[in-house]
């Protein structure tokens, strides 16, 4: 914890801040500290009790994905209010363990919408890699209905869920464009010169035109 505190940069933290994580550790840095200490799995639960966002992250670069039980990682994706925690969590941890799919089917419909947005971003990986079972003209069906009105994070989860089924399979294409022009959701959203806007219809026309190409 001494050596994490040691790298905290308040110019890191005021940036990070913006995007409502609060720690200003280089992320560089923090991972060198995480290959220095290797897979240590008793002391990623112990950092991860501290509460501290730097440690946190710590954590679940030195954790062992595998080892934890569901009901653990439940517990921890409730405890996982900021955005890069709970990002991590997600694709280093969730999506590498065992029980991935049960945890997508708990999360998916939670009332909470940050949990419920890790059940959607569990959904989207396996729109990409493990379509078979999925019923995705009822994702559609269900991102048209709810995507417009949903809270910041569970609505850029469905954004991106909408943005791969339209990227991964052509059948449902046109209807995920189309429901991105009606929606209108992220069309406006800030993005940097050479990065591919998040808006539903350029984001897929881009990624299909470089599969293409």
């Amino acid at each position: 914890m001494a050596e994490l505190a040691a790298l905290e940069d308040p110019k890191i933290r005021e940036v990070n801040e913006k995007h409502g994580d609060d720690h200003g550790v280089n992320l560089g840095k923090l991972r060198a500290v995480a290959k220095r200490l290797k897979t240590q799995q008793e002391l990623a639960r112990r950092l991860w009790q501290t509460g501290d966002t730097a440690a946190r992250l710590l954590a679940l670069l030195i954790c062992r994905p595998k080892a934890f039980e569901r009901d653990e990682l439940d517990t921890m994706m409730r405890e996982a209010r900021v955005p890069k925690v709970h990002d991590w969590l997600v694709n280093y941890v969730v999506k590498k363990g065992p029980h991935a799919e049960e945890l997508r089917l708990a999360w998916f419909a939670d009332p909470d919408p940050v949990v419920a947005s890790a059940g959607w971003a569990l959904t989207t990986e396996r729109v990409t890699k493990q379509p078979e079972g999925l019923d995705l003209p009822g994702l559609l069906d269900l991102i048209e209905a709810g995507m417009k009105d949903a809270p910041d994070r569970l609505q850029w989860a469905m954004n991106h869920c909408l943005a791969q089924i339209g990227i991964d399979h052509a059948e449902h294409r046109s209807r995920a464009i189309g429901i991105g022009e009606r929606l209108q959701v992220l069309k406006d959203y800030p993005t940097s010169p050479g990065c591919t806007s998040p808006f539903a219809p350029i984001w897929i026309d881009e990624m299909v035109r470089r599969q293409h190409a």
